[in-house]
């Protein structure tokens, strides 16, 4: 076994147990944790398959920013974990039957003869730069999925904003139609002083 194999087995083991941690993890703040875990090791795994600009990303995207302001919004918030945990173990086997099935996945294309065959790996030379070729790849042969997948995102991030939008009682909000129907005569009043003699 060679060195590469061992460190890609390494952050696959890490990978594995903090997922699992994630999921088992009594305290949100230590599943969080554990997420950061599991992010770093899989820019690990990518490192080793020569994709370090999306290992660099995952690291700066989502463990220093998405993950730092999950961390501050689980700690902030009052969180009962009591009812969190409702309904975990009714939920089990399905979600034990979905992890089943990912796995059987994993191992069905891992062990298949096209990605066992290691002659066909491709070498590429001193002066490659994966960067540019993943950004010749996304905007020429894979434009059309790229765009369809950055609707999706909008759709969703609108759905998000759009389900979580409440009317309470009791809570000033801004109105932009009517900031921008106000006139100067609504907000402004001159009053017209006489001036005073300036004391000595």
């Amino acid at each position: 076994m060679s060195f590469f194999d061992v460190v890609f087995y390494l952050f696959a083991t890490i990978t594995v147990l903090a997922g699992v941690g994630v999921v088992v993890a009594r305290n949100p703040v230590h599943a969080a944790l554990f997420l950061v875990l599991a992010f770093c090791s899989a820019a690990g795994i990518w490192m080793l398959l020569e994709a370090e600009f999306l290992a660099i990303t995952l690291i700066l995207v989502y463990v220093g920013a998405v993950m730092v302001l999950f961390l501050f919004v689980v700690m902030m918030l009052d969180i009962n974990l009591v009812k969190l945990r409702e309904g975990f173990w009714r939920w089990f086997p399905f979600g034990a039957l979905l992890a089943g099935l990912m796995v059987f996945e994993m191992v069905w294309v891992l062990g298949s003869r096209q990605t066992a065959d290691v002659s066909k790996a491709i070498v590429h030379a001193a002066d490659y730069s994966n960067t540019k070729e993943l950004g010749r790849l996304i905007y020429t042969q894979y434009v059309y999925p790229f765009e369809i997948a950055a609707v999706i995102l909008l759709v969703a991030m609108v759905a998000a904003i759009a389900l979580t939008l409440r009317r309470r009682a009791g809570v000033k909000s801004q109105n932009v139609a009517d900031q921008v129907k106000v006139k100067k005569a609504d907000r402004l009043r001159i009053v017209s002083m006489k001036s005073e003699p300036r004391q000595p």
